[in-house]
């Protein structure tokens, strides 16, 4: 499974962006499907993730209320809705999928077996 991710940007605080994920080589609905962001000098963590064929959907403490995830299985993609955007959250994201992640893993970034390739969202303030 090759990810493609796609929506990153330039805006101001306050704007709002959709990155989007679309799979080849898989359907969404296969699988656990989560968003991580990496900021400069920073590691790699968590945003959301929705568990497969329906399932639990999580969301990191400092984007709740903020950021939504969605699939789209006519599209075959799976979006990230971010509204409310802070500079804090600028960073590169980068979408990943796994197959069997349990519940209780799915903000671990280990958990997944696909990464794309990242997408550039830049905040100013």
């Amino acid at each position: 499974v090759q990810l493609q991710a796609s929506g990153g940007g330039s805006v101001q605080a306050g704007d709002s962006l959709r990155l989007s994920c679309a799979p080849s080589g898989g359907t969404v609905r296969s699988y656990t499907m989560g968003w991580f962001r990496q900021s400069p000098g920073k590691e790699r963590e968590f945003v959301a993730a929705t568990k497969s064929n329906g399932g639990s959907i999580v969301y990191a403490n400092p984007v709740k209320g903020r950021f939504t995830i969605s699939r789209d299985n006519a599209k075959n993609t799976v979006d990230l809705q971010m509204n409310n955007l802070k500079p804090e959250d600028t960073a590169v994201y980068y979408c990943a999928a796994g197959r069997t992640i349990i519940t209780s893993t799915m903000t671990n970034g280990e958990s997944y077996h696909y990464w794309g390739q990242g997408t550039l969202v830049t905040v100013s303030s």
